[in-house]
């Protein structure tokens, strides 16, 4: 079905490419669309701003906004493809560019000039490996900002206790048993174990610290090694410390904002929480790290649609550039401060960024969370190549269903293991 919807966007783009990126001619002005997800008023008004600076500088050129809800967002970039009304420039999450490039729907020579023109060591590596496309040679988008995922804690309780920052997979093992009191419902980290995505964003952080990927370099199907089962297994354990039941965003967040546990896996996107809280000073960050630092994360990135005409696409090219000049590029950041996180170092040093009351209240912390972009991670990213079947395996739901069948259900490892690999096998015939 998959190959089958690929061909058909193809087939539409080759017969309907023109009519792409909104781009007629209206009092002798070249006009492009501009796809995102920022709905919200506060953030319409950012980036409102934003194209009203741009089309001051640029009085050839006009800026249309099509801002779509993210739940109906990857619905209508496929809506709007098989029509040949693709938008000029799109926000792009990193899953769903590779989905796009696969269709053939980016003009990665424009993403790659651009991101030239900024330059990629003005990038934090990670955010950039994320983007690549599968052969490493080209980029599905230019970075904006991101998210990262690492074991936050209370620095308050764990002093307590006589516990430091926990470095290793023993220091939180540790400080887990250490907290824990079931009876008093008291546990030690709050983990997801839930059939869902977040289990599996968990757990790959830990897998691929002990060198653990779903696949190979040669993209095959690597779930079954010593290295992953070991992961398995201590995942297994660590949640023997976590609350009862199948957890998600909501209990895990809610297990370590209300203080039930010291210590949480979770995103950037619990900070803005923290700041509401006023506890910024006492919250640290910390890489579950065992023969390597892995940091899971995502990056929300701006593409440029294939197939725009000349006109379209040099002003495509120029409003994306602009939009990622530091600057601008702070702006959309501080959209949501605490959560959204830098990905160009100049956005991450500049004075607007680092004077946000939301960022500075976090101090070093704040430049120390960005940083972590270097040692990020993901399933099916295996040294410069970036594998689109990983995709496939995600949406199988069958490694949620594994953490979820090891650690709610009493599964043993060796017997989810072969039965996910059993399902994986099958999808990516």
């Amino acid at each position: 079905m998959k190959k089958a919807l690929s061909m058909f966007l193809v087939l539409m783009l080759a017969i309907g490419l023109t009519a792409c990126g909104g781009g007629k001619k209206e009092d002798g002005k070249v006009t492009i669309e501009f796809m995102h997800s920022s709905v919200e008023q506060e953030r319409l008004a950012v980036i409102t701003d934003l194209i009203t600076k741009f089309e001051k500088a640029n009085p050839d050129i006009k800026v249309k906004q099509v801002p779509v809800e993210e739940d109906a967002y990857n619905t209508k970039v496929v809506t709007l493809a098989s029509s040949g009304k693709l938008p000029a420039v799109i926000e792009v999450g990193q899953d769903y560019a590779k989905v796009m490039d696969k269709d053939e729907l980016i003009d990665k020579e424009s993403v790659k000039k651009i991101i030239s023109k900024v330059g990629e060591d003005k990038y934090y590596e990670g955010a950039l490996k994320l983007l690549k496309t599968e052969d490493g040679k080209d980029f599905t988008g230019v970075p904006v900002s991101g998210w990262v995922q690492g074991i936050w804690y209370n620095k308050q309780m764990l002093a307590d206790k006589g516990f430091e920052e926990p470095k290793n997979w023993d220091d939180i093992l540790k400080v887990a048993k250490a907290f824990t009191d079931k009876g008093s419902k008291k546990y030690g980290i709050a983990i997801p174990t839930v059939e869902g995505g977040f289990s599996e964003q968990a757990f790959s952080q830990f897998a691929l610290s002990n060198n653990a990927n779903m696949l190979n370099a040669k993209g095959k199907l690597a779930i079954d090694t010593p290295e992953m089962k070991e992961a398995l297994k201590f995942y297994k354990e660590l949640a023997g410390y976590t609350m009862p039941g199948s957890n998600d965003v909501t209990e895990v967040k809610d297990a370590f904002m209300n203080g039930s546990t010291p210590m949480a896996v979770y995103s950037t996107y619990i900070l803005p929480s923290v700041y509401e809280e006023g506890t910024t000073d006492n919250i640290g960050f910390a890489i579950p790290t065992e023969k390597s630092k892995a940091v899971y994360g995502t990056v929300s990135a701006y593409t440029v649609s294939s197939g725009l005409e000349d006109d379209q696409k040099a002003a495509a090219e120029k409003f994306l550039e602009f939009m990622v000049e530091p600057e601008n590029n702070t702006k959309l950041v501080l959209m949501s401060p605490g959560g959204s996180q830098p990905v160009n170092k100049d956005v991450t040093e500049s004075t607007e960024y680092k004077e946000n009351k939301v960022v500075n209240s976090f101090g070093e912390l704040s430049t120390e969370i960005a940083s972590a972009f270097e040692d990020v991670q993901v399933f099916g990213l295996v040294d410069d190549k970036n594998f689109l079947k990983m995709g496939d395996v995600t949406s199988s739901g069958a490694v949620a269903k594994l953490i979820n069948a090891i650690t709610v259900g009493g599964k043993s490892v060796d017997a989810a293991v072969k039965e996910a690999e059993s399902k994986l096998k099958e999808v990516l015939k």
